[in-house]
């Protein structure tokens, strides 16, 4: 395929994704100077298609961002009125009681919200504002100068056939310039992966740690509703196979959020982490809430976990990493939201200065620095033990170590263990297959627990068949010829949406990649033991269509 001419159009600030990170941004800049020219690029088919968070949302990002937003009608609706939680037992549970948590745990004051639906609010902000919005625009590549600045991006891209050929209705895209480039794809954002790579971002940082974070919206009967409920649990389904825990939040309309996550770095490649979730939902706490309801949306998306000590540099010669492309998630609180929006405030305040001082293509210094110092830095630096902990040492010892060190944190700024290390990457983490059991689950009773592929159904995801798969192999034979007897090929079940399978043969067993079921959590670049599978965008606007996730 021939390299194609380009078009291409300048602007003053470059922003790829339209989650709160880009869009705080984007507002951010244009109420500081309403002059410059913005553009903010999203690969859904619309702003909200691919966001799914939680969520519980903290205001105080919005709160720093749009002061009156309540009055502009923001949809944050329900408060949360009850904080539960429960470690549970295969049959029974215990409540842990609220009192001895450190007082970051409490949500008072918080909101159960759709993430996507506030978005497509804060997108409409940035609009006002004269914010250039184009869903359905994925950025394929960066633009480079000879030097490593990253000018630009290059988006909209059409009508490559699934052959790698330009078909007949093929768009060359065009190239996005900016004078500073601002990164906000969320976690394993894949031109991140690549500014990150090419500037060795993260060499004094500690390897990002993720979870797959799985999410289902039912509608309950009323009796069983209990407006403003928060419900987080740990324990079972996982025990000691992998660190991990659920959420389930009652918002209005008589619907719950109900959602599970496993911490990607679980040793034994025989876990299947969507029917952990499925198999969650039955026990005797969770049922009860579910019975006589109906399941109307599923998604999945991979979780940044590293928190402090895993961010990485946040700038790069001609732009910055924002919220999650970063990895900026409080873990304990399940929350990286308000650091989103407030990443995306200071680096559009880094940029408008710099702007103003006639700078352009250098490093935001003072965004790093802002990150470093303010309020992302004092939420992240009191938790950053806990996941370490959890991972090294298990639940108890992450309960009871890093509720210690949290409290202490918060009480006197001093984290008393120090800044524990992760050690290795998800990947990494993996462990050969021989050495464990596989482990049996139950069939999914199609009432309150489904297979994959019915629940990927209720993720509207839709991809263009006739083009190149997005999901690459770096080698193809590397899934049946090592993956498969070292790891019993975990693809087929550490990927929430049946993308990945083995196919048994006349000539043996065969990888097979659905693309088109991809729900672009990100999962197989991040586990793949042989770092095998790179997640790339496809074109369009293809993946989930998230109504309000």
């Amino acid at each position: 395929m021939t390299e194609a001419t380009r078009e291409s159009m300048e602007y003053d600030v470059v922003i790829v994704g339209a989650g709160p990170a880009g869009l705080s941004a984007a507002i951010r800049l244009k109420q500081l100077d309403p002059e410059l020219s913005v553009v903010l690029l999203e690969k859904g088919s619309e702003v909200g298609a691919h966001i799914l968070s939680g969520a519980v949302l903290d205001p105080c990002g919005l709160d720093a961002l749009i002061p009156d937003w309540k009055e502009k009608g923001a949809p944050l609706a329900t408060q949360v009125s009850e904080d539960r939680f429960l470690l549970l037992g295969p049959a029974g549970h215990i409540r842990v009681p609220n009192w001895p948590m450190p007082r970051l745990m409490n949500n008072h004051g918080n909101y159960i919200v759709s993430m996507a639906n506030v978005c497509r609010w804060m997108a409409e902000q940035a609009e006002a504002l004269g914010v250039e919005i184009f869903p359905g625009m994925s950025c394929s590549e960066l633009v480079w100068g000879e030097d490593g600045t990253v000018k630009g991006v290059v988006a909209g891209e059409f009508g490559i056939t699934a052959e790698g050929e330009k078909g007949p209705n093929y768009e060359p895209g065009m190239e996005l310039l900016g004078k500073y480039v601002m990164l906000a794809e969320g976690a394993r954002g894949s031109l991140s992966k690549q500014v990150i790579a090419r500037h060795g971002l993260d060499k004094d940082a500690e390897p990002q740690k993720y979870g797959l974070g799985m999410k289902e919206i039912w509608e309950i009967r009323p009796e069983n509703h209990k407006l403003g409920q928060v419900t987080h649990t740990m324990g079972w389904p996982l025990g000691k196979n992998a660190g991990g825990g659920s959420f389930m939040y009652h918002l209005e309309g008589n619907q719950v959020f109900i959602g599970f996550v496993v911490h990607l770095n679980y040793e034994n490649p025989h876990l299947f982490p969507y029917m952990e979730f499925q198999r969650f939902k039955h026990h005797p706490e969770i049922a009860k809430v579910l019975e006589g309801g109906k399941r109307v949306a599923y998604g999945a998306r991979a979780i940044t976990e590293g928190g402090w000590q895993s961010l990485p540099k946040l700038t790069f010669p001609g732009g910055a990493l924002l919220g999650c492309s970063a990895g900026m998630v409080n873990v304990p609180r399940i929350k990286g939201n308000h650091n989103a929006m407030l990443s995306g405030k200071a680096a559009a305040e880094a940029a408008v200065e710099a702007l103003k001082a006639g700078r352009e293509g250098d490093e935001l210094t003072a965004y790093e620095t802002a990150v470093r110092s303010g309020p992302i830095a004092a939420d992240l630096k009191k938790v950053r033990n806990v996941k370490p902990l959890w991972s090294g040492f298990g639940l108890t010892a992450s309960l009871a170590f890093g509720g210690l060190d949290m409290w202490v944190s918060e009480l006197t700024g001093w984290n008393p263990l120090g800044t524990l290390k992760h050690g290795k990457t998800d990947a990494e983490a993996t462990g050969r297959a021989h050495r464990y059991e596989p482990i049996e689950y139950p069939k999914p009773d199609g009432v309150l627990s489904f297979d994959r592929l019915t629940n990927v159904s209720f993720s509207f995801t839709n991809h263009d068949e006739d083009q190149p798969s997005h999901l690459k192999l770096k080698d193809p034979t590397i899934p049946v010829r090592w993956t498969l007897p070292k790891y019993a090929e975990p693809a087929q079940r550490y990927c929430p949406a049946g993308v990945y399978e083995i196919i048994e043969g006349d000539d043996g067993p065969r990888f097979q990649i659905n693309a088109q079921n991809c729900v672009h959590c990100k999962t197989c670049d991040i586990k793949d033991p042989a770092q095998n599978i790179v997640w790339c965008t496809p074109q369009g606007g293809g993946g989930p269509n998230y109504p309000n996730m």
